[in-house]
């Protein structure tokens, strides 16, 4: 088990890339702080039978990335068990479509808040735990859009550029504390959000993807682990394309 023993914080997990990151972290030995928006059934069963097999303690946290006061109360909790973090998983993201004409700034604004501001807030907390042990590995989750951009995802694409930029600035200040920064820019993975691409921008991103199908999100998983595992040690400052080959 790759991460046997390692205490990780994951946003977004009630769906998606950061269900199936706290699914695989589970089944390679990480206690979760598993960080969500709201509470759902099926997410809740989902823990509870993730414990049984995998022998690992998984909590739940609830809260709204556009609530700073949430987020500080739900690193409070995790402070309050005295666990050192070893791992932050920024999966948690949202996306706001619209030609450039036609977007407002308040949609724009949002779209910020959840995919950078939020993202960098809980980091800042994060981070300052991490520093008492000299030690970590915070992953984030851009896209290919935040490199390559894509019509009519102006505040997204944005937003993910913003993702690598801090990454990169990130990881050149954390290094000598012995934190390691990363981000993965995943292509057209299965998820709810994908499924609202236009037919037209879906086929132009198969055409030029050398693998000509959509992702797993297991797939993005993978390289999540890898990344917080003792594996990639000498790895920061990357940003690591999950694409099929569009890049």
């Amino acid at each position: 088990m790759l991460l046997k023993g390692k205490n990780a914080v994951i946003t977004g997990c009630l769906k998606g890339i950061g269900r199936a990151t706290m699914e695989l972290f589970a089944k390679n030995g990480a206690n979760i702080w598993a960080c969500c928006q709201f509470q759902d059934t099926d997410f809740n069963k989902c823990i509870d039978n993730l414990k049984k097999m995998y022998d690992v303690r998984i909590t739940p946290l609830f809260f709204d990335l556009m609530e700073y006061e949430q987020i500080k109360t739900a690193v409070k909790t995790i402070m309050s068990t005295k666990e050192p973090v070893d791992v932050l998983v920024n999966v948690a993201g949202m996306t706001q479509d619209a030609l450039f004409h036609m977007i407002s700034m308040e949609q724009m604004k949002r779209v910020f808040e959840v995919n950078f501001f939020s993202q960098i807030l809980l980091t800042q907390y994060i981070t300052r735990l991490m520093l008492r042990h000299k030690s970590g590995s915070v992953i984030n989750i851009s896209s290919i859009s935040g490199i390559d951009g894509n019509p009519g995802q102006l505040s997204y694409s944005a937003s993910k550029a913003a993702i690598i930029g801090a990454t990169k600035t990130l990881s050149t200040e954390l290094a000598p504390s012995g934190i390691r920064v990363n981000a993965i820019a995943p292509g057209v993975i299965k998820t709810d959000m994908t499924k609202g691409l236009p037919d037209e921008t879906f086929k132009r991103l198969m055409n030029k993807s050398s693998l000509k199908h959509l992702g797993l999100v297991d797939e993005v998983g993978n390289v999540i682990v890898f990344l917080a595992s003792d594996l990639s040690s000498y790895i920061t400052g990357q940003i690591i394309r999950v694409d099929g080959g569009i890049g």
